[in-house]
């Protein structure tokens, strides 16, 4: 019977782009920007809640956010088998990335439900709170709320108006005085299963819809602060500046060179220069810097590089300033497990697949640490993610949740 069932393709697509029309700029070419707990943001949990309650999902939200729909199994004792994403996007973003993961496994749910097929374990759908990171600076805030991480420290971090994370969290009507509460016990879940777009291309490449997942790259994101001296930029020759831009562009570079001798990734996607004028010569510079590797070691020997490179720039350049870890999370390998259910239930559908390490961080990552963890990608039209230009086509979609579908059945019995 499990066989034949099949999801509602119509209905899925509908959801995914009615949830991503919340936040959509007036001029589609600028893309989504649900930024966490944002007026859109809460927008956009408003709608999913709703989704849920309209299902029969058993909902709630923790003390960080996080929004959790139970579908109740047989055995109110077994461990649930969890399942979900995000909804929160970054800057002029997507309609895919972290959406198809929640409101997929709420369409998997949804078919399970009305195919009136009875489990021993509970399926929980999870919405998890600002894993973009975006906003505040740092991600996973929701996951590792959910595994007990957070601290009083993640809850005074602000967002460029200079709200903290706690004030936006009461501004949400949640109560994140209470933020330990959200930990949930390592007994209380038997797996966790995300999926998500690749933001890649390689399945692309392969000429194919799904993908698996074996592992999962570990970032750390730095914020690097240079403090020179603001001079007029007419009157003060070259051999005698400390300019703080130009400690920064020479790093910038050498980001570069470490992350290709590593072989892994390094990336400066946020610069900031002060006082900004055009005659200026710039006394402060601020800036990111995300490094991954998908070996802990490879990537710490990359982080220990920036920090003595960062030391080299100041002493040459006359510069003061410091570097502050943003956030940091080790590498994960999928469970073997986890990867085997999914590759059986690939090649039942007749689904062509192959398995792939991801590169980018989610909130898998975190649920690692605590239990069995597994990932479905699907495919991105040329690898485009983190833009307005970012899509999934419907079938693809659609592949995805049914493999998706069909895991949580075999996990859940």
């Amino acid at each position: 019977m499990t066989n034949t069932i099949q999801i509602n393709q119509d209905r899925l697509w509908t959801t995914l782009m009615e949830l991503g029309n919340i936040g959509l700029n007036s001029d589609p070419s600028n893309g989504v920007s649900r930024l966490s707990l944002s007026k859109e943001d809460l927008e956009g949990r408003e709608y999913l809640i709703r989704l849920m309650k309209k299902d029969g999902l058993e909902v709630r939200v923790d003390e960080i956010g996080n929004i959790i729909g139970k579908y109740q199994g047989m055995d109110r004792k077994a461990p649930s088998v969890l399942t979900g994403s995000h909804i929160d996007t970054v800057f002029q973003g997507g309609k895919f990335d972290g959406a198809l993961g929640v409101l997929g496994a709420l369409e998997a749910v949804r078919t399970i439900k009305e195919s009136g097929i009875t489990l021993s374990h509970s399926i929980e759908i999870i919405s998890f709170t600002d894993e973009e990171g975006t906003r505040f600076g740092t991600g996973y805030i929701g996951s590792r709320g959910f595994i007990g991480e957070l601290d009083e420290k993640d809850l005074q971090l602000t967002d460029e108006s200079g709200l903290t994370y706690k004030e936006a969290l009461r501004n949400g009507n949640l109560n994140p005085e209470n933020y330990k509460k959200a930990a949930i016990k390592p007994d209380q879940i038997k797996a966790f299963v995300e999926m998500h777009i690749e933001q890649g291309r390689v399945l692309e490449d392969n000429n194919l819809g799904v993908g698996i997942v074996t592992s999962i790259q570990g970032p750390v994101w730095l914020e690097v602060e240079l403090d020179g001296t603001t001079d007029h930029a007419g009157a003060t020759p070259m051999n005698i500046r400390r300019d703080a831009s130009l400690g920064m562009a020479e790093l910038m570079l050498e980001v570069e060179k470490i992350a290709k001798q590593y072989q892994g990734v390094g990336t400066v996607g946020k610069v900031k220069v002060e006082p900004g004028g055009v005659n200026v010569v710039p006394g402060k510079a601020i800036f990111s810097i995300d490094l991954r590797h998908g070996d802990k070691e490879q990537r710490n020997a990359m982080v220990a590089r920036i920090y003595h490179t960062v030391q080299e720039v100041k002493v040459r350049r006359g510069l003061k300033g410091e570097i502050r870890v943003k956030k940091e999370v080790d590498p994960a390998a999928c469970s073997e497990e986890i990867v085997q259910v999914l590759d059986e239930v690939c090649k039942e559908r007749n689904i062509p697949t192959m398995k792939l390490a991801c590169g980018a961080g989610h909130d898998s990552l975190i649920l690692s640490k605590i239990t069995k963890m597994g990932m479905i990608f699907v495919r991105s039209k040329n690898g485009i993610s983190h833009h307005p230009r970012e899509w999934t086509s419907k079938e693809d979609c659609v592949r995805g949740t049914e493999v998706l579908l069909h895991t949580l059945l075999r996990l859940a019995r």
